[in-house]
């Protein structure tokens, strides 16, 4: 008997499923993909047609009520991940779910318990944990290669029209508050990848522009119990020409220091400088996906669980309700 499929419908077929994620699930290994949903029936058989997908619906309880496919990935806007999280739960499918994973700590907590208390899995796709580029970061993290880590700053500075089209992503209610919600949960999770649970959390929210009603500046900074310090500082109403998009890892050796949007990791210890360049797969995503399917299958372990979506959740909320 051969290895079983992970059938997969998608709720949210929209921009965040055309490129990065949704053809994926139909390249990895034991998977494919069934059926697409989105509210606009002519844009979901849209889809589902230009991606070769058998079934697409307007109506999620309809997906949900497909016997047929055993996980969904939720691709919808934030403020309706939980609802259909725990909906997917219910009726007996596993869950592969966009981050920001909910929008609030309670929400957060709410999934937890649902998760926990389900015989089904749970993934928040936190996809960077599988990128070339950040696999090299975490080797050589735990190999010592820059010695016991200090600290770890992170800079992400970008002007207004940084993702113009993103507009639901300016609504707080839908998004959670604007673009830091929509870029810094990728940011954030990779710290607590790499340098596990943390003690304390404050931060600072401002909206300086005043461009939109949401705040576009964003500091914090995180005690980790291992000792790790990190400080980081987010805007997104800054000049063009004072951008910025910087990681450094400050070891007892020396620093590790990358971008969160090119492929290029920067090793210098004791001034020995060596640089190493990576390419993403076409459909980003891909990389976890597998690893979702694997875990899905009882191949692994999970990859990203719930507990990491909280941490990431608790960890926003502290930089931002001040």
């Amino acid at each position: 008997m051969g290895t079983p499929t992970i059938t997969w419908g998608i709720i949210g077929c929209g921009d965040v499923a055309e490129v990065k994620s949704g053809p994926a699930f139909q390249k990895c290994e034991h998977s494919e993909l069934l059926a697409v949903m989105r509210r606009d029936a002519n844009l979901a058989e849209d889809f589902a047609k230009r991606h070769n997908v058998p079934l697409w619906y307007n109506d999620a309880n309809a997906l949900l009520e497909n016997e047929a496919i055993n996980a969904v990935y939720i691709a919808t806007p934030p403020s309706t991940h939980l609802v259909y999280a725990l909906q997917a739960l219910q009726a007996g499918k596993d869950v592969y779910i966009e981050k920001p994973m909910v929008l609030s700590n309670i929400e957060a907590a709410a999934l937890e318990t649902a998760v926990n208390a389900s015989s089904q899995k749970l993934v928040v796709a936190h996809y960077r944990r599988f990128l070339p580029i950040y696999l090299k970061v975490k080797d050589l993290l735990d190999s010592g290669a820059i010695g016991a880590v200090k600290y770890a700053d992170i800079t992400f500075l970008q002007p207004f029209d940084f993702n113009s089209k993103a507009t639901w992503r300016l609504d707080e209610a839908v998004s959670g508050g604007g673009y830091f919600h929509d870029i810094a949960p990728h940011q954030i999770d990779l710290m607590h990848h790499f340098f596990g649970a943390y003690h304390t959390a404050k931060g600072i929210a401002v909206n300086q522009s005043g461009i939109n009603s949401v705040d576009d500046t964003v500091n914090g900074i995180i005690n980790f119990e291992n000792g790790v310090q990190f400080r980081g500082i987010w805007s997104f109403a800054i000049p063009k020409y004072l951008q910025e998009d910087k990681c450094v890892i400050y070891g007892e050796k020396g620093t590790l220091a990358f971008s969160f949007y090119e492929e290029e990791l920067t090793l210098n210890v004791e001034e020995n400088v060596s640089v190493f360049n990576f390419e993403n797969p076409e459909n980003i995503q891909q990389p976890l996906i597998q690893e979702t399917v694997n875990y899905f299958l009882g191949k692994r372990d999970n990859p990203c669980p719930v507990e990491a979506g909280v941490c990431v959740t608790a960890l926003m909320e502290s930089f931002t309700n001040t």
